[in-house]
């Protein structure tokens, strides 16, 4: 994986994707997709809709997939400590009333990356460029973090020592082909950053 971000003069961010690099960011973004299940914001303007889905029944326990549990974690969540009776109703309150929102909000940022990623025609042997406004690029940080967290989980991710280790991985070892996506991805976040805030470290 090579391509990373760099900044365009007048604001946003541009990178060269070859074919290989976008089919993965897109299969990985699809099944994230998947994962987080189909859309149930209404449409805009909307108000039957809008008013309706106030008193539709909203979750207030955390996902079983260990990966939306990582993405939709209880809001009052405190790993030194077991939660009581008052923590965990505290957190069914907080996720009744924010979950949906959150999850609309990843799907939309997920889908701004495929419908970017999918107006690429890779072409030449360099890469194809893209070019992302600033909306998109914020709607990408969300879509990229999103992805670590998601593949990060998968693979038992902890801390930055897991991600080191993950570099000395023999290539017979299954897992060496996520750990080198999942270190691509942190390159892209950081350097997405950069171009977003004007740093010139990369």
């Amino acid at each position: 994986m090579a391509g990373y971000f760099e900044p365009l003069s007048g604001g946003g961010a541009t990178i060269l994707l070859g074919q290989v690099e976008i089919s993965v960011l897109h299969g990985y973004a699809t099944q994230l997709l998947d994962l987080l299940g189909p859309g149930q914001e209404p449409a805009h303007g909307d108000a039957e809709a809008l008013l309706a889905s106030v008193f539709t029944d909203q979750p207030d326990e955390p996902p079983t997939d260990p990966v939306l549990a990582r993405l939709f974690p209880d809001a009052y969540d405190d790993p030194d400590r077991p939660p009581d009776d008052e923590t965990r109703a505290a957190s069914a309150e907080f996720r009744r009333y924010t979950e949906s929102d959150m999850r609309a909000r990843k799907r939309g940022d997920i889908l701004t990356l495929i419908r970017c990623l999918e107006t690429l025609t890779p072409s030449e042997p360099d890469g194809t460029e893209l070019r992302l406004n600033e909306d998109e690029c914020r709607q990408w940080l969300g879509a990229l973090n999103d992805l670590r967290l998601a593949l990060g989980t998968r693979l038992d991710i902890t801390g930055d020592h897991d991600s080191e280790a993950f570099l000395q991985l023999p290539d017979s070892d299954p897992r060496k082909p996520s750990a080198m996506v999942y270190l691509w991805l942190s390159g892209l976040q950081e350097t997405l950053i950069d171009s977003l805030t004007g740093s010139t470290d990369n």
